[in-house]
């Protein structure tokens, strides 16, 4: 019998008995491998549960049935643990991946990302992935021993390198980094715990990684369907989506509208699911990995869209960029929610005692970078519904962002 009701894993899946261990070394637990401790200690924290409130791209009061930071991460886990389980990977590792890739984001989706970069242009910027990091090294205070949740090696790495090695082989940033350098808030904590940048990351981090472009694509179709930007019949613009309605539409021609939408974006994740296993496979049988090792160093990630697949997700994305995420509606809240944040940053930076006292403690006035920093993370941690109050409480007009 496996221990904890854990599930058959592949020799080059992680495993959680053979760990790189934790920063602060810990007793093993007689009921739980080490990556269901991370995985429960993701749910636990405080940053977790402020994802309820969090916009994925409908701000909280717009309506209850759209997505929310919280729910798109509960809906990547349960992608991310089906890929993992037909690829045999350690699904406890991939879904503590997927719970805690969006630990970073800030308020307002991705425009309070871009905008607290911006108010952070001179003090090494602002990236949600490297918010992440500080969060559970750091920002999470629960245990009296440490800082952060003390995650495991496995977990850490995957979090911050889900999307592919950071460094290339000569230690030059790679990807998105290659204009402004890693993120500070990684490279400080790689000094403590080398997560190793310059490899890719485990089979399990890139299940947690391609299941989040899964729901994005799936869920922001059923969002932006029902918050009326876009019709179904519109998505026919894109060949992968215009097929599947075309089987829809041939087996139930006279399908209720809300029917119709809901077996579109099942059968959009379902086709993606099986691409990746699919291909997962193809890609695992030609490298024959030993172990987990094997992965981080094939040069090239494995879990992944075939060619065909790529296009359609690549499509889809291009349709929803232009459709959604660029709606003049869309754009009206965003830059509304600008304001917000861009007021929020200024006021707290000039008067940093209308901080909360416990984001005032140990804080000089005259170290402007640690203080910008400091402010960064308190507005990131907020909810809209949080960021929406702190600026009534500090402003005489405040956008309705509707």
């Amino acid at each position: 019998m496996r221990p904890f009701g854990e599930r058959w894993r592949a020799s080059y899946a992680c495993d959680p008995w053979a760990s790189r261990g934790r920063l602060y070394p810990e007793a093993v637990s007689p009921t739980r491998s080490d990556f269901q401790r991370d995985r429960d200690r993701i749910i636990h924290s405080s940053a977790f549960r402020r994802l309820k409130h969090k916009t994925q791209v409908f701000v909280y009061h717009e309506g209850d049935h759209f997505r929310t930071r919280l729910t798109h991460t509960i809906e990547v886990s349960q992608i991310a643990r089906a890929l993992a389980r037909s690829l045999g990977l350690d699904e406890d590792l991939a879904e503590a991946l997927a719970l805690s890739h969006d630990l970073g984001h800030t308020p307002f989706g991705h425009t309070g990302e871009d905008t607290l970069d911006e108010c952070m242009a001179g003090f090494g910027g602002f990236d949600h992935n490297a918010q992440a990091l500080r969060v559970v090294t750091r920002l999470e205070r629960r245990y009296p021993d440490y800082d952060g949740l003390n995650l495991t090696w496995e977990t850490l790495e995957g979090l911050v390198k889900h999307n592919g090695p950071l460094l290339d082989a000569e230690g030059k940033p790679t990807l998105r980094y290659v204009e402004r350098g890693v993120p500070l808030a990684i490279m400080e904590y790689n000094a403590v715990q080398d997560l190793e940048l310059a490899t890719f990351a485990s089979g399990e981090a890139q299940a947690a990684a391609i299941a989040d472009d899964i729901a994005y694509d799936a869920h922001d179709i059923d969002d932006g369907l029902r918050a009326g930007l876009f019709k179904i019949d519109d998505l026919r613009e894109v060949p992968f989506l215009e097929g599947i309605l075309a089987e829809i539409d041939s087996r139930w021609p006279n399908l209720e509208l809300s029917r119709r939408i809901h077996e579109l974006t099942r059968r959009v994740i379902t086709r993606f699911v099986e691409d990746v296993v699919a291909e997962g496979d193809r890609r695992i049988a030609a490298l024959a990995p030993k172990s987990a090792e094997d992965i981080r160093k094939a040069g090239e990630t494995m879990v992944c869209f075939s060619k065909e697949m790529r296009e359609a997700d690549a499509a889809i994305k291009r349709f929803l960029y232009s459709r959604m995420y660029r709606h003049p509606e869309v754009m009206r809240v965003r830059a509304q929610a600008d304001q917000v944040l861009r007021d929020l940053f200024n006021r707290f930076k000039a008067e940093p005692e209308l901080m909360p006292e416990e984001w005032q403690a140990d804080l000089p006035r005259d170290d402007e970078p640690r203080l910008a920093r400091r402010v960064a993370d308190y507005i990131a941690g907020m909810t809209d519904r949080y960021a929406i109050l702190e600026h009534r409480r500090l402003f005489d007009v405040t956008p309705d962002l509707r």
